[in-house]
């Protein structure tokens, strides 16, 4: 029996040691920074590209409120509810008590490329660093330069809202162990240059993979069905399959995704709701050769089926 007891002892300070360092924190070191002089025009570009309003702007009415009544007051405060708690989206402006005007450059950087804040302090994948990865060094300076010019607003958002284990946060380093490697995007050799710069948008600051594909039940995208829909994770019904299928846009042209990216109508003269609107107000503001660019990678996409098998009245809507 005590053999047994020291076993199992022994056992548990191993998975203990093991725990301990597979999550350690990982982060960008000071030289992986280019020597690049901050773009605060383009910084707003890949601010709008990113949709960062729609998520830290302060909501005008409740947590829930999806209108903002200015998209440069990232005081934070909206509620994101998913099957894993409810995340307090928190304030970015460049408060220095409640927002992140302490974090430099290389802070900041590393909560993009890495998940991670000052402090080693792991950052929940609510906020899509899985995406945000792959934009280029330069794009995420020029964002900071860009943030930095916007109001400080003190707002200190409540802490999330998540049950075990989701609510240990250092467990997060073996997610990222598994889903962040913090690379910049890789062009494809054989795909136009228009293709890479749809795709660098759409898999980077637009982050178009994070709601339109399913995930495991660790909350990673299950990259076999990668655009492919999933289920919405805020409420009911799903969000479409963007694939070049039958079950998604195969009858859509480039021409139709573009227009709908800047008008926000369907071929079918229906318009698009719900969460989508803000994401299509701030194509809208892309220039037009980047609006061609994500549609030509959409149409680039392997064709899947839907990856969520819709239950009989969204089929009948």
């Amino acid at each position: 029996m005590r053999r047994a007891l020291l076993a199992l002892l022994a056992l548990a300070a191993a998975a203990a040691i093991a725990f301990y360092f597979l999550t350690i924190p990982v982060t960008v070191p000071a030289s992986a920074l280019p020597n690049h002089t901050p773009d605060a025009e383009n910084g707003k570009y890949m601010f709008t590209a990113g949709g960062c309003a729609d998520c830290h702007a302060a909501p005008a009415g409740s947590c829930d409120d999806l209108d903002i009544e200015d998209e440069e007051v990232l005081a934070g405060g909206r509620c994101l509810k998913t099957p894993f708690g409810t995340f307090h989206v928190p304030n970015i402006s460049p408060d220095k008590k409640t927002g992140i005007g302490t974090w430099s450059t290389l802070d900041f950087v590393t909560a993009m490329k890495r998940g991670v804040a000052p402090g080693d302090v792991h950052l929940y994948p609510a906020f899509p660093y899985t995406s945000y990865q792959r934009m280029t060094y330069e794009d995420l300076i020029d964002l900071k330069a860009y943030l930095d010019t916007l109001p400080a607003v003190s707002n200190q958002t409540p802490p999330h809202e998540l049950g075990f284990p989701y609510n240990i946060r250092r467990g997060l380093g073996l997610y990222q162990r598994l889903y962040v490697d913090g690379e910049d995007f890789s062009p494809d050799p054989d795909a136009s240059d228009e293709i890479n710069r749809g795709a660098y948008l759409a898999r980077g600051a637009g982050h178009c993979s994070e709601c339109h594909s399913p995930r495991n039940v660790l909350g990673g995208i299950m990259s076999s069905k990668e655009f492919a829909g999933a289920r919405n994770p805020e409420g009911d019904g799903t969000v479409p399959n963007i694939t070049p299928s039958d079950d998604g846009i195969s009858e859509w042209s480039e021409e139709d995704i573009a227009y709908l990216l800047e008008t926000g109508n369907k071929p079918d003269f229906d318009t698009i709701g719900e969460t989508m609107v803000p994401v299509q107000e701030n194509m809208a503001k892309l220039s037009p050769e980047d609006r061609k660019a994500i549609a030509a990678f959409l149409k680039s996409l392997p064709p899947r089926p839907d990856a969520v098998v819709k239950k009989k009245a969204e089929k009948s809507e």
